[in-house]
């Protein structure tokens, strides 16, 4: 059986670090994740995904990421069953994730990238000149 799940999308609340009665670290969020298709003269669509983290990726997760940040998430599907506050059965779909990264550079206070690489600037490389010495 394979249920494997990759999302990347932006949160829509910054998420909430709870604990089980067994101490046990927990923390859910929405995705906003944008359709891979937009109908023509039409805003593109969103679906709204709720993920759970356990343990350390849930604590991760509450520590680093905020509103709007783009993250990418990767875990399974799972269901569950419940009754609502007028006796009606329910099922919840929901993305139980194992992995969660950051999906875009770390941002100032001034809601720019960090990073600052002018057009042209190499940074640390350095371009080697003739291909004698490369093992490739």
């Amino acid at each position: 059986m394979l249920n494997v799940v990759a999302l990347n999308g932006r949160l829509t609340a910054d998420p909430e670090l709870r604990h089980t009665n067994s101490d046990i670290p927990v923390t859910s969020f929405t995705l906003a994740v944008d359709r891979s298709y937009q109908k023509q003269g039409q805003n593109r669509q969103a679906d709204f995904i709720d993920v759970v983290c356990w343990r350390n990726t849930a604590e991760f997760a509450s520590r680093y990421f905020k509103k709007g940040q783009l993250v990418a998430v990767e875990g399974s599907i799972q269901t569950r069953s419940y009754t609502d506050n007028q006796g009606n059965k329910r099922k919840a779909f929901e993305i139980v994730a194992n992995n969660v990264h950051f999906a875009e550079p770390r941002r100032d206070s001034g809601g720019q990238p960090s990073i600052d690489v002018s057009p042209g600037d190499n940074g640390d490389f350095v371009e080697i000149d003739g291909d004698d010495d490369l093992p490739f």
